[in-house]
């Protein structure tokens, strides 16, 4: 007897729980570092899609760029890729509880998949309601620069509980990071990690130009 009819395939492909990867930040502003870490988690964790999701006011980070701002840049940054899209929620910050509520909401029935970079993995269980996130969710951690996967997984060892699922990788960004992008915004150099659409809306806004300089 042959396999799956191509009828069956296309069935069981529609039929299929679709996987949303979840990649929240505040991009500040969105560079190519991300935009890699996306691509790798789409096949490193078999994901369907992976949706941005900046965050309005971060709590611990002051002096950041106008949301609106943000949210153009990122759209300018994901337009070229099909599985890459933006998400816009009307909360002001994130909280475990509220936002899953809205993203279930959103995307009935989906398995969410949560995009860490490593900095974060020693973070994550101290958040208010973590637990909840635990065991709803699947985790993708990105590898940063100088950090090892023995490193990373001696902190998930001390977890108090372990996510659904959970991916490894390197997210290959090199030594890239927002603050490096914005100062070469700053200082309308060309700089590694600066993606040309989000150079050119920045350059068009007047956005992080220091008149000092």
């Amino acid at each position: 007897m042959s396999g799956l009819s191509h009828a069956d395939k296309m069935l069981r492909g529609l039929n299929r729980v679709k996987r949303i990867g979840i990649y929240a930040g505040v991009f500040d502003p969105v560079h190519t570092g991300h935009i890699t870490t996306a691509l790798l988690a789409i096949e490193e964790a078999t994901l369907d899609q992976v949706v941005f999701l900046p965050e309005r006011r971060p709590r611990h980070k002051h002096g950041v760029e106008h949301f609106g701002h943000r949210v153009a840049m990122l759209q300018r940054a994901v337009k070229p890729h099909a599985k890459l899209s933006v998400l816009e929620l009307e909360d002001t910050s994130f909280s475990v509880n509220r936002t899953l509520l809205r993203l279930h909401k959103l995307f009935p029935g989906a398995e969410l998949v949560f995009i860490w970079g490593s900095d974060k993995v020693s973070k994550i269980a101290t958040w208010s309601d973590a637990r909840v996130l635990f065991e709803r969710t699947e985790f993708v951690i990105a590898l940063r620069q100088g950090v090892t996967r023995t490193q990373i997984q001696a902190i998930i060892a001390q977890w108090p509980w372990q996510p659904r699922g959970l991916y490894i990788f390197d997210s290959f960004a090199g030594a890239i990071s927002a603050s490096i992008v914005r100062e070469a915004l700053r200082r309308r150099h060309k700089q590694p990690g600066l993606l040309p659409s989000v150079a050119r809306y920045a350059d068009q806004h007047w956005l992080y130009i220091s008149f000092s300089a």
